[in-house]
């Protein structure tokens, strides 16, 4: 690469960019299907961290229901161990203290009984949303893999040209000098289209539309330096030949003497 002519190297530069739009044609087809995709895997993700956290909650729950329902029942034991006490007292001061014990009891039940209903609540609740995400999660999985399938079929397509175009890449870029693939590679990157090598047509670079002076498309043509686009940073590697030919002829038309005498 070191005895290559400027000539050879926007050569090089030139069938690295027709592989490297090639490719991108190739991507195109597939659209947004392959972000689509993924923001569908990532939704379906989402729906099913959330369902997780709204089963545990709902076990939480019913916990809560199981422990009550316990201390009703150890509450409705007190209270009967403490009617019968209340048949053997001795004086009013420990019947008042036993009837005093039976009520606390029995509020115990009341407020246990409260706990429970508002715990079946909010598990109606959980699974009205489960229900929700249930179904959603219905809907995205079956949007899934139809998108899914749009793209597999569409990669089974283009598949093996891909993997040409890349070994083809892979050995174009080894006759390009490093700094000048990295300038080129980084300009690719910048550039929506993807254009970092171009032809002047019509007095304008590819890509970009911006009109070339005469003097700078004589200089492409020469091909003695790699020109660059002032304004996009594009390498300008080659003039259209309607181009060429326009030049020719704006050059110096001979100017008709007058006569004398």
């Amino acid at each position: 690469m070191e005895n290559q002519t400027v000539a050879q190297k926007l050569e090089a530069l030139v069938k690295l960019q027709a592989i490297d739009s090639k490719i991108d044609e190739l991507k195109k087809l597939r659209g947004d299907l392959p972000d689509e995709v993924q923001d569908l895997e990532d939704e379906l993700e989402g729906y099913r961290t959330r369902m997780g956290r709204f089963e545990s909650e709902e076990k939480e729950i019913e916990e809560v229901i199981k422990k009550n329902k316990e201390g009703i029942k150890e509450a409705e034991k007190l209270v009967k161990k403490y009617n019968e006490q209340q048949k053997n007292v001795k004086n009013n001061r420990e019947y008042d203290a036993i009837t005093k014990e039976i009520e606390l009891q029995e509020l115990e039940v009341q407020i246990c009984e409260k706990r429970i209903k508002e715990a079946k609540e909010r598990i109606e609740s959980k699974k009205v949303e489960i229900g929700g995400i249930v179904a959603m999660i219905t809907e995205r999985t079956t949007d899934l893999e139809t998108k899914k399938k749009e793209l597999q079929d569409i990669l089974n397509e283009s598949e093996e040209e891909e993997k040409r175009l890349l070994g083809e890449r892979e050995k174009a870029t080894k006759r390009i000098e490093d700094k000048l693939l990295k300038y080129y590679e980084r300009l690719r990157g910048s550039l929506t289209n993807g254009l970092a090598v171009v032809r002047v047509v019509r007095g304008a670079a590819e890509g970009c539309n911006i009109i070339i002076p005469p003097q700078k498309i004589a200089e492409i043509k020469e091909k003695k330096k790699i020109v660059i686009d002032e304004h996009s940073g594009r390498i300008l590697a080659d003039v259209e030949e309607s181009i060429i030919e326009e030049v020719k002829t704006k050059k110096a038309v001979p100017v008709k003497r007058k006569k004398v005498g």
